[in-house]
């Protein structure tokens, strides 16, 4: 039986190939340490120092790295998993044509806070708030890095250490167990629950108004109530805040720029649409139905955005380069919406029609193992991520079996390809969303290596 002194040296597995280009892709010191601990394993689970001979073979090391690698760096990944917005799977998509216009900026120095004219210091916003200023008609905006940010920011400015009404209906809970009391706890207000978890009427607001900094609406984008319910309208809660002279603000979560309806999907409201009943202030995603990157973007009134400006938060919080770069050109878009589709992946993704579904179907059946048994079935996707919860679209999707394999080890097999394929395991059987089949070359080629 081979002696632990016949393990192989750090540095020799170093220069075997197979070795190397976990090295090269992960980090040499990474996969030291990785080999380390996996002979540091087999030391202290010798016997008599005589250890199992396949601990000498390179094999057994290039096993261990790539189990130890799957969390070790990002990864781009196909994703069938039939939730289209995917917060664990990066959300929305930006084009390549996106991202190779704004490699310049991000690359070299850019004028971020530069004003060009007068020659001096600029203001970070202001090219993105003047495009978001000319697609909602607000009078101004500023941008943070996500929207529960926007919503701190808001809270705040305008109530620290005040009351803020909320319905209980709307008292959220968003991904990561965050919780909009928590949130509003942190921010420094009170939070009022007013109404019940079903009905909410104008009168419960005005009972707490005199005591109120500001009325603050949640689009419960992420959940939905139906049967027995009331809640109030923005328009409603507007006028009584101006009554009272108090701020209103709503957030909408996902937030999208058009009427999505007019591509067939299932419609949702806009900040546009918001702002038109006489609300003050919309915080709303960049990286949902905008179909842009992460980002938190308030619109609103000049004056309560110029105090959000203000807060000490704002620097705490603020997009960097590149989120503002990619947010411009995603938002310089939507000033032309006959071509919207065509150039935010998104929606491209969310109106394929069931017969282009079919066509990526017959091609993935026709390059998967003669073993694994793939039926093609009518299904539905989700949005996802916050946005229309109540509200799925039609999608086709393969049902994989195999005859001496279950469902969760499918899955297994495809997370451990070259590119990670995720679908979702449900009734038994690994079902994969066409939707997410793209680009459809490379899925295939990627599919191509699986073994029987």
């Amino acid at each position: 039986m081979p002696q632990l002194r016949d393990l192989p040296s750090i540095d020799r597995l170093l220069n075997e190939p197979g070795v190397a280009r976990f090295a090269e892709q992960f980090g040499p010191q990474t996969v030291r340490d990785i080999l380390r601990d996996s002979q540091a394993v087999i030391r202290s689970n010798a016997s008599n120092g005589e250890i199992d001979p396949s601990a000498l073979d390179t094999s057994f090391y290039v096993g261990v790295l790539q189990s130890k690698t799957q969390n070790a760096t990002y990864t781009a990944i196909f994703n069938l998993t039939g939730t289209v917005i995917h917060t664990n799977l990066g959300r929305a998509l930006v084009s390549q044509s996106l991202w190779r216009s704004i490699e310049p900026i991000v690359t070299r120095p850019t004028n971020l806070e530069y004003d060009l004219v007068a020659g001096r210091r600029g203001q970070r916003d202001a090219i993105v708030a003047n495009r978001l200023i000319q697609l909602t008609g607000c009078e101004a905006a500023t941008i943070v890095n996500n929207n529960a940010a926007a919503l701190l920011l808001v809270l705040n400015t305008f109530a620290l250490e005040q009351e803020v009404p909320v319905s209980r209906g709307e008292l959220i809970e968003i991904g990561g167990s965050f919780r909009l009391p928590e949130l509003m706890a942190r921010a420094g207000c009170t939070l009022r629950e007013v109404g019940t978890t079903n009905r909410t009427h104008l009168k419960d607001y005005e009972a707490v108004a005199p005591s109120a900094a500001m009325m603050l609406k949640v689009h419960p984008s992420n959940y939905h109530i139906q049967g027995f319910s009331a809640q109030v309208e923005a328009g409603e809660l507007a006028r009584l805040a101006k009554v009272h002279d108090i701020p209103s603000c709503v957030d909408l979560g996902a937030g999208t720029l058009v009427d999505l309806a007019k591509w067939g999907l299932p419609r949702e409201p806009t900040p546009q649409s918001v702002l038109s009943q006489g609300i003050d202030l919309v915080t709303f995603s960049g990286d949902k139905l905008l179909g842009g990157v992460q980002a938190g973007l308030i619109v609103g009134r000049r004056d309560l955005i110029d105090a959000l400006n203000k807060n000490p938060l704002k620097r705490a919080l603020r997009a960097d380069k590149m989120t503002l770069a990619a947010l411009e050109h995603t938002l310089k878009l939507y000033e032309h919406p006959e071509t919207l589709r065509d150039n935010i992946p998104l929606l491209r993704t969310l109106t394929l029609t069931q017969e282009e579904l079919a066509i990526r179907a017959d091609a993935l059946i026709a390059g998967l193992p003669s073993t694994w048994q793939a039926q093609l079935e009518e299904s539905s996707a989700q949005i996802g991520s916050g946005a229309l919860p109540d509200q799925n679209i039609p999608s086709m999707a393969l049902r994989i079996t195999h005859p001496a394999l279950d469902a969760d080890s499918l899955a297994k097999r495809l997370r451990h390809l070259s590119t990670p394929v995720i679908g979702r395991v449900t009734q038994g059987a690994l079902y994969l969303d066409l939707r997410g089949a793209d680009p459809l070359d490379e899925l295939l080629e990627n599919l191509a290596s699986l073994s029987e």
